[in-house]
């Protein structure tokens, strides 16, 4: 573990969800001295905390302007904006506003590889985490994903994985990762940017600092600003000079490196053409990092996937059923679509929940083509069936059950019945979790 250095300066933590707390206890091993802030008067874990940290260490209700001026820096956890006003009004009285990340980054010994984009985040961390544990690396993966970050630092560990989210970035001024990606930008979370280019900004700066760089030869936004001086490498599309990717060989889609071929598609336990992009991305970034092409591959001849994300659940009467409850955006939404649409069959769609301020008309392409039945849940139905419902035939459903047994009723042989709900889904469901394992109660409840 780090070593611990005590300290007089006065810290600020600013949410006591995970992550705050995760940082709390970080800065009480180091003996810091903190103050924990939620704007949460009826905090779940009000008692818990105050008994942890001591009552007079942990805030809640309306923040104090007051105590956040005067502390040399402030830690936002990353689902409040930097743009909250009393955030403001501290760093116009001095104090740094900053992430737990920058923090993570201060201490840690180890490489980093630090990987963010709107979609398929969690599927790529993981994949590289155990193609680096297949090379007998010691690796640590988090962030945004499982485990804090600040709960990963041990002097033990050899590399660090980490999926980080836009809010994550906005908290950090030079990450200095070992290899850093964008896999994919696409419209999320328009609830809190103003506008796209925000969004896209807030991403790229997981590029800062960075020793290399991987981005999507497909997506030009993917790639790092001009001030970036690092040493590419690119995945997705057909096989280039220091580019991952995909051509026919020997009568079937193969993964390349450059113009060597690796293994054949067929091999990868995940599948849909996102998630060849996805072993392609993987692929790239264990390379960056050193990892052997060897280890890499066995782990992708084993992967089977993350629950909630293009997962299997059963087929019934010749339909296939598949999760991606974690698909909470327009752009996983596209990609699960395309990506599992059958080859003799169509998709039923189940889609709906919080929109997050998000436009469904990135949906009317996959939809025309590939979708034979749109099946909507919760607060988006009404908006997404004005702008997709010319497209397809349209069935609403008011809870998962009925929703699958609709989809159930609507295809036919052949189909996918797809729970991919382009939207968040706290207006249903306690979290994406909770509606996904909803779902598949309800496919299993068919037989």
């Amino acid at each position: 573990m780090p070593q611990l250095i005590a300290s007089s300066c006065e810290t600020a933590i600013v949410g006591a969800g995970v992550t705050g707390v995760s940082v709390a206890r970080f800065l009480a091993r180091r003996g810091q001295v903190f103050t924990l802030l939620d704007t949460r008067a009826d905090h779940p874990q009000r008692e818990v905390l105050e008994r942890e940290f001591g009552a007079e260490r942990v805030q809640f209700g309306a923040l104090d302007v007051a105590l956040l001026s005067r502390v040399e820096e402030v830690v936002v956890s990353p689902g409040i904006a930097m743009s909250t006003p009393e955030l403001q009004q501290a760093r116009n009285a001095g104090a740094r506003l900053v992430g737990d990340i920058e923090l993570f980054v201060r201490y840690a010994k180890a490489p980093l590889i630090a990987i963010t984009g709107s979609n398929a985040k969690s599927t790529v961390t993981t994949l590289v985490g155990e193609m680096a544990k297949d090379a007998g690396v010691r690796v640590a993966v988090g962030g945004n994903l499982g485990t804090p970050a600040l709960d990963l630092l041990d002097d033990s560990v050899e590399l660090y994985v980490l999926e980080l989210s836009s809010f994550q970035l906005e908290g950090v001024t030079k990450l200095s990762a070992k290899v850093a990606t964008v896999l994919n930008v696409s419209a999320d979370h328009m609830d809190r940017y103003p506008n796209m280019p925000a969004y896209h900004q807030a991403k790229l700066r997981v590029y800062f600092g960075a020793e290399q760089v991987v981005y999507n030869s497909q997506s030009v936004l993917t790639q790092p600003p001009m001030s970036v001086n690092a040493i590419p490498v690119t995945f997705g599309g057909r096989p280039e000079f220091h580019r991952f990717g995909a051509t026919e060989h020997e009568g079937e889609l193969w993964l390349y490196w450059q113009l060597d071929p690796l293994m054949p598609a067929s091999e990868l336990k995940i599948k849909g053409r996102h998630n060849i992009d996805n072993a392609l991305a993987a692929l790239a970034l264990g390379h960056s990092a050193g990892l052997a092409h060897e280890s890499m591959l066995n782990t992708l001849r084993r992967f089977r996937g993350l629950a909630h994300r293009c997962e299997w659940v059963a087929e019934h009467d010749g339909v296939a059923y598949y999760n991606d409850s974690k698909g909470t955006n327009v752009g996983a939404a596209v990609a699960a679509i395309e990506g599992l649409m059958p080859p003799q069959g169509k998709v039923v769609l189940i889609a709906g929940g919080d929109p997050k301020g998000a436009d469904f008309a990135e949906l009317r392409k996959p939809v025309e083509r590939c979708v034979r039945t749109l099946v909507l849940i919760g607060t988006a139905a009404d908006a997404m069936e004005a702008t997709l419902g010319d497209l397809a035939d349209v069935l609403r459903a008011d809870s998962m059950e009925d929703a699958v047994r609709k989809a159930a009723a609507a295809a036919q042989s052949g189909d996918v019945v797809l729970l991919s709900p382009a939207c968040a889904s706290f207006d249903m469901f306690r979290n994406y979790q909770d509606r996904g394992e909803q779902f598949r109660q309800a496919v299993e409840g068919q037989q």
